[in-house]
């Protein structure tokens, strides 16, 4: 069965990269272990959404008063709720198969192991193996939840976010251990519904990739719901000897043991790169992940590897977008290389986060002279009709020339805001042209004009 390209992993990086090799002309397949669509479609990206969005709900109804509304004893269903987001999930994996089957893709089930020669050998559930074989053959396998020696995951009271996604009861307390999105996000999602969350970070601040700025005004905001924050604290253990967990918390002024009844390991993502046969075919690979060149090449002829499993950022549109690129290079088309320091990023909380570019502290280390300008939703005629005037829009632009060198969000809607800037540092726009470009009015995005104008000195809303 020879193709033209196979795609090992079938996440938003595999079945992206497999649509466009066929609207390319290319006869193509595409080899999935569990479900098509991956985890970000089964168990990260969309399911995780949902539980968010009933979170949303459940927060806006225990807040009606504050609109002028009555709700009387309104309650959640924690299992309907579950059972709602996989109901998306599996939604999101029915369209997917439709879409291989529009693109002509041949969907092969199993688990999959390159070998030299441009082969690729499929083990079946039933354990029978059969051998494909393509012109070139990309790797796009993913990654998993990350494991720490002291926290090892049991599926029972030490959990990963997949566990999370499928509680058969709700806890009444959980700690968090990590505070990145896939932490913040879930810490959000059970406090919502009512569960005590206890947030343990080992830097100073939570959301330690955003700005400084963002992580102390999630923590304050997060400490107004009720969650106990620990920055600058590490888990030291967690004994699961008794009905629920003790953990031990190594904090700067000494050391916490807190109860609880689960803990939810969220820190970081650890790439698929074991047991897929990069040893044999000779993939050179650096602390687990697979060293590519700019358009996604190996550093054998005909391998390539895409999204989590390479060093670039490890998110979903990442992946998708290297796809592209990687099959349009090998169509012979001409794509122009992807620029890193403009992948948008976005942590789906209450509020939201998005960013993109440069921190402050990062645009001051690499010896720029900064214009930076804050607006807060507070002064947002929008954000103060919708009840939503936590967080605020930071801009960061060089002072010389006026590069945007970095965007920062944190509010309601925010990760629907984050894309215009995108845009603009594409088409290398100026600060001033921003403040020039007419926002409607009352709007949330208002607040890019406002933080632009502010940057600039001339800001009228503060």
């Amino acid at each position: 069965m020879n193709y033209d390209i196979i795609v090992l992993g079938s996440g938003p990086g595999g079945y992206v990269t497999a649509i466009r090799a066929s609207q390319l002309g290319m006869k193509v397949a595409i080899v999935e272990r569990e479900a098509l669509g991956g985890i970000c479609l089964n168990w990260g990206c969309i399911p995780t959404k949902a539980l968010l969005k009933s979170a949303n709900v459940f927060e806006y109804i225990n807040h009606a008063s504050d609109y002028g509304i009555k709700v009387e004893k309104a309650d959640k269903d924690f299992t309907a709720v579950v059972k709602r987001s996989r109901d998306v999930a599996g939604g999101m994996s029915a369209g997917v198969t439709f879409l291989m089957k529009k693109n002509k893709i041949d969907v092969i089930m199993g688990t999959g192991k390159v070998k030299p020669g441009k082969k690729l050998e499929v083990t079946a559930a039933d354990g029978t193996k059969k051998e494909l074989t393509a012109n070139h053959i990309i790797i796009a396998t993913g990654g998993r939840a990350r494991q720490l020696p002291n926290l090892t995951i049991d599926n029972k009271k030490i959990i990963g976010y997949r566990d999370a996604m499928v509680l058969p009861t709700q806890p009444k307390k959980m700690v968090v251990v990590g505070s990145g999105a896939i932490g913040v996000e879930f810490a959000y999602f059970y406090a919502t519904m009512g569960t005590e969350v206890t947030i343990v970070e080992y830097l100073e601040t939570i959301v330690p990739r955003e700005d400084k700025e963002i992580g102390k005004e999630l923590e304050k905001v997060f400490k107004k719901k009720g969650m106990k924050i620990m920055t600058k604290s590490s888990v030291e253990k967690v004994d699961t000897s008794g009905a629920g967990c003790k953990v031990t918390v190594k904090t700067a002024t000494g050391t916490e043991v807190i109860e609880c009844d689960v803990v939810l390991s969220a820190v970081g993502v650890s790439p698929n790169t074991e047991n897929i046969g990069l040893e044999e075919v000779g993939i050179k690979t650096d602390k687990g992940l697979v060293m590519v060149d700019e358009y996604y090449k190996t550093n054998v002829e005909g391998y390539y590897a895409i999204g989590d499993i390479t060093p670039g950022q490890a998110l979903a549109h990442v992946a998708s977008a290297e796809g592209i690129t990687c099959v349009e290079k090998i169509a012979g088309h001409h794509p122009e290389p992807i620029d890193y320091n403009n992948i948008p990023g976005c942590t789906y909380c209450s509020p939201e986060i998005a960013s993109l570019g440069m921190t402050e502290e990062e645009a001051k280390a690499k010896g720029y002279t900064l214009k930076v300008g804050k607006f807060p939703f507070s002064a947002s005629g929008k954000a103060s009709a919708g009840g939503a005037k936590e967080g605020f829009v930071k801009m960061i632009f060089d002072a010389k020339y006026g590069e945007l060198l970095g965007a920062h969000m944190i509010g309601a809607n925010v990760t629907e805001m984050i894309a215009e800037l995108v845009v603009a540092r594409k088409l290398e726009t100026t600060g001033h042209e921003i403040l020039k470009a007419i926002h409607p009015h009352p709007t949330m995005s208002e607040a890019v004009m406002e933080a632009t104008a502010a940057a600039y000195g001339e800001v009228i809303h503060l």
